[in-house]
């Protein structure tokens, strides 16, 4: 798979890092597109390997879980995503939650995904800022200038069109309900909506429910 290079790629280049990739493989079955899981900045890839990643593989698909690198900016991020996305065996299906929704919305633009997933997604800038600082004020102003979201009217657009699913809490304290459904009509469609459940849906008590749907429109949309 070639990708395309930008003037920023010649002129600075992503420094090289070692990247800590957790993975659960499926026994037999059929040859299911590799899931892609990318946290936040901040979290490591055992948010998902605490249920999600294990899930995943007992549903059939191949399922990996990434840590985004220390102290990087959005385009280190998605430059990771890229090239672990490249290094699995087929066209993967990439999942990013919160602010990793907004890494994986611009690794899109520089990888042929199979289907996205934005899981609670940080994509809506100010609508997230603006959340955060009420509940993470920290969060938010690390967030703010260090280059880690970006604005919907920015967000670039994926390459290969493929099929993107957002997913979501109406009840998320960092996420508003306006938010996602501005998120998924950026994406042509509406979101899948978990009420009563908090931001980190993957570790919230009924964490298979979202999962599980997720993996059901997975399976919808290879069969098309």
């Amino acid at each position: 798979m070639s990708e395309v290079l930008r003037f920023d790629d010649w002129t600075s280049p992503v420094p090289p890092v070692e990247r800590e990739v957790l993975s659960a493989v499926p026994g037999a079955g059929p040859d299911r597109p590799p899931v892609l899981f990318v946290p936040g900045p901040g979290d490591g890839a055992a948010v998902f390997g605490e249920h999600w990643l294990r899930h995943t593989a007992a549903r059939g698909f191949p399922a990996h879980a990434l840590t985004a690198r220390a102290n990087g900016d959005l385009r280190a991020y998605a430059h990771d995503v890229v090239q672990v996305a490249a290094g699995l065996p087929r066209q993967s299906v990439l999942v990013g939650h919160g602010a990793g929704a907004a890494i994986v919305a611009r690794a899109l633009s520089r990888y042929p995904a199979r289907a996205a997933v934005l899981v609670s997604p940080m994509l809506d800038r100010w609508a997230t800022i603006t959340a955060m600082l009420r509940v993470r004020p920290l969060s938010a102003l690390s967030a703010l200038f260090g280059n880690r979201l970006i604005g919907l009217k920015h967000t670039p657009k994926p390459v290969g069109d493929p099929p993107v699913l957002v997913v979501g809490s109406p009840d998320d304290r960092l996420v508003p309900r306006f938010s996602l459904d501005r998120t998924a009509a950026r994406y042509g469609g509406a979101p899948l909506l978990f009420p009563g459940m908090p931001h980190d849906l993957m570790r919230a008590p009924a964490w298979a429910e979202p999962i599980d749907a997720i993996i059901d429109w997975l399976e919808k949309e290879l069969s098309d």
